[in-house]
């Protein structure tokens, strides 16, 4: 019964307790929500501008930001943040916040940024960030505390990629206040009153890629800048007096850095001549040089052009960039020296050259030259170039035309075909041009086109029977004449010829052509319709380009037939001789065949019509 009355009593203790813890709960979720509304079953819990004096109770493990900006916390205690496990995001800037327990971040393993900025923080506890091992961005600026303290607070904060520290009363950098930290990406040192910087402070940083820095004091920036010289990658400087401020400064060394590039605009010493830019990663140089410099080296960056207004410049070192051109020598009228080494210049012509009116020594070794004919006419020609360029001729090797390959630019010599390659194409084009000028003249003149088509007309007839059936003869004989003898044709021939009895039936071009067909389809239907075909030869026949055709037709068709289907009547005395050579074979017919002549005496005119007509009738 006792152990009874026991057990009963041991669950009302448990249930009392389970109902107090919950009604505690339920009372911190309560005021979390009426002081952060929007953490409400949410990873983003946003508590700022709410007027919040202290933390607000009830933060749980699933937030992951938790932004208390613009409030009036003064102190951050041990509990406040021991819930939040999985914090990434931590924002308390523009609060009052003076005082922090040491432990207040132990929990926040997993964050990752945390921004304490515009507080009162009077110092810098490392106890506070030796549980951040996860952190990458700290922002510490526009705080009270006037050092980092006597060794480094950010010993532990082996994954921070950036760090905003200084403020009005930030006075003091020291040996060892940045060790542990090898690599930063962007820091951010607001020292407008920095009095005392401890040479090699900065020199445990191995690697910044971004640095922003306020200084007014001359001799703390040149010690910073000598620390920073092998390490920054992009100093980027706020006040802009320092450099300035350094009137004796002549000589400025600042290579091998990854600046990657430069301001437009930028103040310097008044006396500065020598600026060394060289190895620094920049693609491009800006009106940030000096315009007072006598000596530039900007080699081994990205360059590919250079046009700065230099007036007073005297040595220009460009080696190891990205040229294809000389600089122009307009903006850098007194450059004495220049060094283009290793770039990707081809060429450079004598109109280039010769603008650098003052220039002694020239480095234009190791480029990739082109050795076209301008550029070795110049080049081995030019008088005292030998003494000008440094090298020559060992270390100015072609690189094209490939029959030249590795050779030296002082040994090669083009051939005129070579050099003139555009000269010869264009004088082959113009031969070829007048060729075809010429051909086309001369077939218009001897009417090539013409003999073309008739040499195809005979073609095709040449697959048609020898001769015409019986059926298909129209006509006795086709009669070819000049137009200067038709009166004798058609006044005399044909009426004695069509009248005679029984009349003879001839094959006249002016009646008896088809209108509209083609004059060689007009002459093969003719005289293959025709028993015999009867030329009038004369002068002016043999000059009648119209009797020509006719008679090259006949030429093809008939003679080649081996046959007496030719009749040549000389109405006039005419020599085998004057007939056009090309017709060589009517020449033989003249010569070995009775060819009938017309007679001017009228008694013989009658035998002459008999035998006309017996020819015709054979």
């Amino acid at each position: 019964m006792a152990g009874k009355i026991m057990t009963t009593h041991t669950w009302r203790v448990w249930a009392i307790y389970m109902a107090i813890y919950i009604a505690a709960d339920l009372s911190e979720e309560q005021a979390l929500k009426q002081a952060c509304p929007s953490c409400d079953a949410t990873q983003l819990c946003n508590c700022s501008s709410r007027g919040l004096d202290f933390i607000p109770s009830g933060l749980t493990g699933k937030i992951t930001v938790l932004n208390l900006a613009h409030n009036r916390i003064k102190h951050i205690r041990s509990q406040d943040l021991q819930q939040t496990v999985n914090l990434r995001m931590l924002l308390l800037q523009s609060n009052a916040i003076s005082s922090i327990d040491e432990d207040s971040f132990r929990a926040l393993g997993k964050l990752e940024l945390l921004d304490l900025s515009n507080n009162s923080l009077a110092r810098l506890s490392p106890a506070w960030f030796g549980w951040l091992f996860s952190l990458q961005h700290l922002h510490l600026q526009g705080n009270s505390y006037r050092d980092l303290g006597e060794s480094s607070p950010f010993s532990s904060l082996r994954n921070l990629s950036s760090l905003y520290l200084g403020n009005l009363w930030f006075s003091t950098i020291r040996q060892g206040n940045f060790e542990g930290i090898e690599l930063l990406d962007e820091l951010w040192i607001d020292g407008g009153n920095l009095r005392q910087y401890e040479p090699g402070s900065l020199k445990a940083i191995q690697k910044i890629n971004h640095m922003i820095i306020n200084v007014r004091n001359t001799s703390v920036f040149s010690a910073i800048v000598s620390d920073l010289l092998h390490s920054v990658a992009w100093l980027e400087v706020k006040t802009g007096k320092s450099l300035s401020h350094l009137r004796k400064l002549t000589h400025l060394d600042i290579s091998q850095n990854n600046f990657g590039e430069i301001p437009d605009v930028c103040e310097w010493p008044k006396n500065l001549k020598y600026l060394n830019l060289s190895s620094t990663q920049i693609s491009k140089v800006t009106t940030c040089v000096p315009p007072t410099l006598e000596v530039l080296d900007v080699s081994a960056n990205k360059l590919q052009e250079f046009g700065l207004q230099l007036p007073f410049l005297k040595e220009l070192y460009l080696a190891k960039n990205q040229l294809k051109t000389l600089p122009g020598a307009a903006p850098i009228p007194n450059l004495m020296a220049m060094s283009v080494r290793r770039n990707k210049l081809s060429s450079f012509s004598r109109e280039e050259f010769e603008s650098f009116k003052k220039m002694e020594l020239l480095d234009a070794s190791d480029n990739n030259f082109i050795c076209s004919c301008e550029f070795l006419s110049f080049i081995q020609h030019q008088a005292g170039i030998a003494q000008v360029l440094v090298g020559w001729p060992h270390q100015y090797i072609c690189d094209s035309p490939l029959a030249v390959r590795g050779a030296q630019v002082g040994g090669v010599h083009l051939s005129l075909m070579e050099c003139h390659r555009s000269l010869v194409v264009s004088m082959i084009c113009v031969l070829v041009f007048l060729v075809i000028l010429v051909l086309v003249a001369v077939g218009y003149k001897y009417h090539a086109v013409w003999y073309l088509r008739m040499t195809w007309a005979w073609l095709q007839a040449k697959r048609k029977p020898k001769r015409a059936p019986p059926k298909d003869i129209c006509y006795d004989a086709f009669v070819s004449y000049s137009e200067n003898d038709s009166e004798w044709v058609e006044n005399i021939m044909v009426r004695e010829l069509e009248q005679a009895c029984p009349p003879f039936r001839l094959c006249l071009h002016k009646r008896d052509f088809v209108p509209g067909k083609w004059i060689v389809d007009n002459i093969i239907d003719s005289i293959e319709k025709s028993h015999k075909t009867l030329f009038v030869l004369s002068e002016h026949f043999v000059q009648s380009e119209w009797c020509k055709y006719e008679l090259d037709f006949s030429h093809f068709r008939l003679f080649d037939e081996n046959n007496d289907a030719a009749i040549l009547v000389l109405l006039e005395p005419i020599q085998s001789q004057d007939i056009p050579k090309r017709f060589c074979k009517l020449r033989k017919i003249m010569n070995t065949k009775t060819y009938l002549e017309w007679p001017p005496e009228e008694e013989q005119q009658e035998r002459f019509w008999f035998n006309l007509k017996v020819a015709l009738k054979s």
